[in-house]
């Protein structure tokens, strides 16, 4: 997250220079806290999409069933004078009555085809019960599966009955006969939708209910007794899928005002307009509206499907009207089901909500089922009326004098509510009522512009913004517009589909049928679009070709691959990164596209990706290539030679700064460990093979007799907390987590038969079970196993391999993939264990059941006596051989088995049968079937055919979807740390303001001058140990390193705050350690002697550690080239070193120097060189080789100048300006230390001096720029250890000699420590470590005796 500087307004107004200079950290960047440090690498979570229509639907039969008698009244009902006659708009008394009923029938046929003209309609005008069942029947036949509509008015005949009867008439028409409405349900069958317009209808609806539950329960009863007389008879129809829409309460009579229709209820619900424009004209209201009288209503010019004509325009916004306030008022579900599944019932149900508003003003009320809440008071009504009232206030004019008709302002009104919605609100809070009408708007060439770039707002908030606009049926209109070649709603509509896809990639399938694929490709190869709508667009194509046939062949006929090549060196990161992943995902499982890309040459064009400053890119193209070696086809030679160059290619990145493009890199290789299976199993066997008969000189071999403590020195093991992203092997209960951290557990390579070396912290019981291998659970290969191989295969002769030639690409990648097993970070080890582990077992499952059958003694070869020398842990059986249940049941119990240390030159094990090494983990699991192995229970392992195949095909790291979510997360809004009132911002906020504080108050003590440091302010006993201890810059944290853990102590309080495993393995230590970003979001970098760095979060707090990266800083740095004695170390500093830690054997492990305001991270130890990161791109920028034949033991380096101290083993210090080409970067070589240099240091002012000491004791102080000392004093003689204060001019020395003492800068003696205060005032252990805390006058000191002081300046200083 590199700040920029305008970006974070600094608060530096009003404030003093001195704080002023310390708004610098406003400027500082900030490693490692980018998203891929600080979330997990996968997709997000997919919704659950239901905007999708599972079953659409058509009304495709319409049975309208009239009684109207006209003429007769019926008996049941006194009708006032005068009356509402009208039906279907036609008064039945002007004509006679047979041509009335038929003239009705075919208006109200009409009225219903204005919503759906291609359903055959059938009237029955005044029919009888036989009549209705020969229609209904008729009609659910030819309709099968689809809705069929029942309108039915009674007007001419009594009201429903209470027993669920409508009626009908006689063949005579003397009698009024009843129709149960049990039979109508089962002639009409399911799905259906009925109409019922008549006087008490409500007593339908439930009658209706009635029946159909006890058609359900007839339905299960006849299920659960066959031999019922119900199960004898045809099945009753369920009645489950059937909507009623009724005209009025059971109690009810309809309206009989004279001035309204008679059926005033299907008139709201065929000609909505029409009735509504009537309603308002009644209403006292439209007195305000001159000249509008009824008779100028029906000359309102235009048509009803014209949006350009009053009329047009009225419906239209009526439409989007009801739409809404269904939408806001309805249950989602419910609201899909009415309104978007079938086109004639959601008009039905938006005009029904007209008839419920106007027929409540008649005091009655329309009943539906399902029930809808009522909807009559919405305040949208008041948005229809205004908009009516605009039409008709300017209909005289245009009737008399043929003005122009003004349009409505009611979607550019309702858009500019829409944008007020976006602009102002909060982030919780209802969604916009104005949805559904942003909808409308897409239909009008007006306002469609900034109705998407709305909607594009809208969209940007975050998933659920998608979800809802889907829902509101959003994605036919954005379908539909993709075929619009209008340039301006490029972005925005590129931006949409970016949003929808990020969301529910199942859309693929619907643009590729619709050729939208073709406008994104148009965009992406468009070079006069900006980089970002080209982003997107790829994103598209790459979500299209996604795991989907047809999109790929769709898009490598639009040439796809050649667009996509030529972007590749586009300096927008985010679309290389995007067309690596679309060139990845199109020829993925695809070889015609494959083809293609070799024909343009696509691997090579992408190999300039693998060296991209952005890591994700790196990661996109690891992806691409691996893809490109991974298709299933059958293989040639030209494709074979194509898949080792791409290998080789991708081997480079073994040592990438960035986790991520690791775990990329092992996915990569396993699709080829897959392809070249054979291949790999023969080279598996060799290694393994090799492996046995090797035996690698472990850094414990040459360890002198006698330099071991005894055992009751040993500290009290605490309780170590465990770490998230690192299996905590102190903690690990299960095999499978043993697994995992088996970074720990190494094979004999410490310990004598009953001595712990005191930094030893893993000697409590839980982590030691190599015992009885749990391998067997789990892994073929164990950690060990690998790592020996791994160091094995670095410096043996390895020509004794057979059938594949030794440097051969299998046995590199093979190398390689050993290497990434051993990698610091735990989720690129544990992959690269995957592959490795299924090619072991395959290989060893087909080379050895054959020969396990000859050796018939393999029972009895395990386990080795345990008092046999140099057994292995891993042996079958291990020492004392396991009862058979617990091999796959190891706990917490599991007893540690003393490591035995082996005589150096000790010859190879040979196994006592058959010449087979007993490694239990090499008995493929198919043994059972011969004979029991070793320690084999029945229930381990599984059937031969059942093993877990640890590798397959689609291994996969989630890097893709985890970069879609960046589509589906807002884009437009700024981000938090940018965001003056957001809680990241005030914490920082505070944090700097702490860091001011701190910075006045230590210089107000240093400027007045430190004249004695020995006032104890902390003691603690570490847990290990201490190697390494560092001060938190601002706050009052210190963390203490011991051989592989670290713990964090408050030193103002005096507890302990943490203690955590830093899961380095068993022979190598902790070196070094820093604080990255320590005046914002500290992290702690971790280096340890095999050149590893791991960086930690979360520390020193309540929450869990967690590993944020880890990579290998220095890759030569095998800690095995330390164990002969090291040539660079004077015999002084050798004994001072293995004094302090006998591992060390001279070698100066790993040192670093950090520069919080450059990002750079310089690295060296024990190499000949001197490695620069940059962490911001996550990769290795420099090597400046130190030019001298020992190791580098202390870096120091100064950005403002560019240069780089460093001090060496062999008494040098020499100075490199980092701007300089490698051959001319060292500028002066001082060599006036006659041994090894603990400590140079550079100061940072502009003309600094560069200050060093040896273990001899000399201090001298160089001018960069002259080639002698300008300064020189003696010390204290046997230093181990030193630090200068930077601000106090203050250095302190710790010696073998066990005692401490502080110098001021002219050289005299300040302090002597000797003795700890308090108990018994004991003297101080052999100093093995000190620092200054950056400001305060504090001096941290760790001495072999697990203590851990601090020592400060008087307290009225203080």
């Amino acid at each position: 997250m590199k700040m920029d500087a305008d970006l974070i307004h600094s608060p530096a107004a009003g404030f003093t220079e001195e704080e002023e200079a310390d708004m610098n950290d406003w400027k500082l960047p900030l490693a490692f806290m980018k998203k891929r440090h600080s979330e997990k690498i996968e997709g997000s979570k997919a919704l659950a999409q239901s905007w999708r229509m599972k079953d659409r639907m058509k009304t495709v039969s319409v049975a309208l069933v009239l009684c109207l008698n006209v003429g007769v009244d019926p008996p049941d009902v006194v009708k006032t004078s005068p009356c509402a006659r009208l039906e279907c708009w036609i008064d039945p008394l002007s004509m006679s009555p047979q041509k009335a009923l038929e003239t009705i029938g075919a208006n109200l046929q009409k009225q219903y085809e204005n919503w759906q003209p291609r359903a055959r309609y059938k009237q029955s005008l005044d029919p009888t019960v036989d009549e209705v069942k020969k229609l209904c029947t008729s009609l659910r036949r030819n309709a099968k599966e689809e809705r069929v509509l029942f309108h039915y008015n009674g007007h001419g005949v009594p009201r429903p009955t209470v027993n669920g009867e409508i009626w009908v008439f006689n063949k005579n028409y003397t009698q009024y006969i009843p129709l149960s409405i049990y039979d109508l349900q089962t002639w009409m069958g399911s799905p259906s939708i009925f109409v019922y317009d008549c006087s008490n209808a409500g007593i339908i609806v439930k009658s209706f209910k009635q029946f159909a539950l006890q058609r359900e329960q007839e339905l299960e009863v006849a299920a659960i007794n066959p031999g019922h007389p119900l199960a004898q008879m045809p099945l009753p129809p369920s009645m489950k899928n059937c909507i009623q829409l009724a005209a009025c309460e059971a109690s009810e009579l309809l309206p009989m005002n004279p001035d309204l229709p008679a059926d005033l209820f299907t008139s709201c619900l065929t000609t909505p307009i029409k009735i509504a424009l009537r309603w308002f004209c009644m209403q006292k209201s439209a007195k305000l509206v001159p000249g509008v009288t009824l008779d100028l209503i029906e000359k309102i010019p235009g048509r009803l499907n014209d949006r350009r004509t009053p009329l047009g325009e009225l419906n239209w916004i009526f439409t989007a009207i009801t739409d809404t306030i269904a939408w806001n008022v309805l249950p989602r579900d419910l609201f899909q089901k009415l309104f978007r599944q079938d086109l004639l019932v959601a008009s039905l149900f938006r005009n029904f909500l007209l008839a419920e508003r106007i027929m409540r003003s008649y005091n009655c009320t329309p009943v539906s089922s399902p029930r809808l809440p009522p909807t009559y008071m919405h305040a949208m009504w008041q948005a229809w009326d205004l908009a009516v009232d605009i039409c008709l206030s300017q209909l005289p004019t245009i009737i008399e004098e043929g003005t122009t008709f003004r349009h409505s302002p009611f979607f550019a009104e309702q858009l500019t509510a829409f944008e007020v919605w976006l602009t102002m609100g909060v982030e919780n809070r209802n969604p916009p009522e104005q949805l559904p009408i942003v909808l409308q708007v897409l239909l009008s060439q007006v306002h469609r512009l900034r109705a998407l770039a709305l909607l594009g707002r809208f969209l940007d908030l975050g998933p659920w913004a998608v979800s809802l606009a889907l829902s509101v049926g959003i994605f036919p209109y954005v379908l539909k517009l993709l075929q619009s070649s209008a340039r301006e709603l490029r972005p925005l509509l590129v931006f949409i589909w970016a949003k929808i896809l990020a969301v529910d990639s199942s859309c693929q399938a619907d643009l590729v049928k619709d050729n939208g694929h073709k406008y994104f490709l148009s965009v992406l190869a468009d070079s006069y679009m900006p980089a970002e709508h080209r982003t997107m667009a790829v994103f598209i194509l790459a979500v299209i070709v996604n795991s989907y046939n047809t999109g790929q062949e769709a898009c490598l006929q639009g040439n796809l691959i050649a667009i996509c090549l030529e972007q590749l060196s586009d300096p927008h990161p985010l679309l290389r990164q995007w067309v690596a992943i679309c060139l990845g995902r199109i020829w993925q499982n695809f070889d015609p596209a494959r083809w293609c890309g070799v024909r343009d040459s696509a691997h090579e064009k992408l190999y300039t990706l693998l060296s991209d400053p952005i890591p994700e890119v790196r990661c996109a193209a690891v992806f691409a290539l691996g893809t490109f070696v991974g298709n299933s086809a059958e293989r040639t030679d030209h494709s074979t030679t194509i898949d080792h160059n791409v290998a080789m290619m991708l081997a480079q990145l073994i040592n990438d700064g960035s986790p991520v493009v690791r775990k990329e890199l092992v996915v990569a290789l396993s699709h080829l460990v897959v392809q070249y299976e054979s291949n790999f199993c023969t080279v598996a066997l060799q290694f393994i093979e090799e492996e046995k008969n090797y035996s690698v000189p472990s850094p414990a071999n040459t360890t002198e007799s006698g330099n071991l403590t005894p055992v009751r020195d040993s500290p009290a093991i605490p309780r170590l907390r465990s770490v998230n992203s690192y299996t905590n092997i102190r903690a690990a209960t299960t095999v499978r987590n043993l697994n995992k951290s088996l970074q720990n557990l190494n094979l004999n390579e410490e310990g004598g038969p009953v001595a712990f070396s005191p930094g030893n912290l893993s000697t409590s019981s839980s982590a030691s079970s190599t015992l009885g291998s749990p391998d067997n659970d789990e892994y073929i290969l164990s950690f060990e196993t690998i790592d020996k191989m791994r160091r094995v295969s670095s410096y043996s002769s390895l020509n004794s391999l057979i059938g594949v030639s030794f440097n051969s690409v299998y046995t590199q990648i093979w190398r390689v993939l050993l290497h990434l097993a051993a990698d610091p970070f735990p989720e690129v080890s544990d992959l690269a264990m995957k592959v490795l582990n299924s090619i072991a077992y395959k290989a060893t499952m087909n080379a050895r059941p054959q020969r396990i059958l000859d050796s018939g003694s393999l029972t009895q070869s395990a386990p080795a006596s345990p008092t046999s020398k140099g057994t292995h842990i891993h042996q079958a059986g291990g020492s004392p051989p396991m009862p058979s249940t617990s091999s796959s049941s190891l706990t917490n119990e599991v007893p540690k088995p003393p490591t035995r240390e082996p005589p150096a030159a000790r010859p190879p094990y040979t196994p006592t049968s058959g010449g087979q090494a007993p490694h239990s983990h090499q008995f493929p699991r198919t043994r059972k079937m011969f004979d029991k192995g070793p320690e084999q229970g029945a229930e381990d392992g599984d059937e031969p055919g059942g093993h877990r195949n640890y590798i397959c095909p689609a291994l996969q790291t989630g890097l893709c979807d985890w970069s879609a979510k960046y589509f589906a997360q807002p884009v437009m809004k700024i981000p938090e740390e940018h965001d003056v009132e957001s809680q990241v911002r005030m914490d920082r906020q505070w944090r700097f303001l702490r860091n001011t504080r701190v910075r006045k108050q230590s210089r107000g003590i240093t400027q007045k001058g430190v004249s004695r440091l020995d006032d104890q302010i902390f003691i603690n006993r570490n847990p290990g140990v201490p190697s390494v201890v560092k001060f938190h810059p601002f706050n009052t944290c210190i963390a203490v390193a011991d051989k592989d853990s670290i713990c964090f102590w408050d030193w103002e309080k005096g507890e302990r705050l943490d203690y955590f495993y830093n899961g380095n393995p068993r022979y190598t230590r902790i070196t070094a350690m820093e604080y990255l970003n320590g005046h914002d979001c500290s992290l702690l970098l971790t280096a340890t002697d095999d050149g590893a760095l791991r960086i930690w979060k979360n520390f020193a707090d309540q929450k869990n550690p967690e590993m944020v990266t880890a990579w290998q800083g220095l890759s030569d740095m095998l800690p095995t080239t330390r164990s002969q004695p090291s040539i660079c170390a004077h015999s002084l500093a050798r004994r001072v070193s293995i004094y302090l830690d006998r591992s060390k054997q001279g070698g100066a492990g790993m040192v670093v120097d950090w520069e919080q305001e450059t990002g750079l991270l310089m690295t060296s130890g024990d190499v000949r060189v001197i490695r620069i990161w940059d962490t911001d791109r996550e990769m290795k920028v420099q090597d400046i080789p130190t030019g001298a034949d020992s190791c580098v033991t202390s870096l120091s380096c100064d950005s403002q100048r560019s240069l780089i101290v460093a001090g060496l083993g062999d008494g040098s210090v020499r100075v490199f300006d980092r701007r300089m080409g490698p051959n001319e970067c060292r500028v002066m070589t001082y060599r006036e230390h006659g041994a090894w240099v603990v400590k140079a240091h550079l100061q940072k002012e502009t003309d600094g001096h560069i200050i060093s000491v040896s273990v001899n004791g000399d201090v001298r102080f160089f001018e960069p720029r002259s080639p002698d000392s300008i300064n020189v004093l003696q010390t204290v003689k046997g230093l181990t250890a030193l630090d200068i204060h930077p601000q106090a001019n203050l250095f302190a020395c710790g010696s073998m000699n066990q005692f401490i003492a502080v110098y001021n800068s002219n050289g005299d003696v300040i302090s002597n420590i000797k003795y700890y205060d308090g108990f018994m005032g004991q003297r101080i252990g052999a100093i093995s470590c000190l620092a200054f805390h950056p400001h305060w006058p504090h001096l941290a000191v760790g001495s072999n005796d697990y203590y851990m002081s601090i020592y400060s300046a008087e307290k009225r200083l203080r």
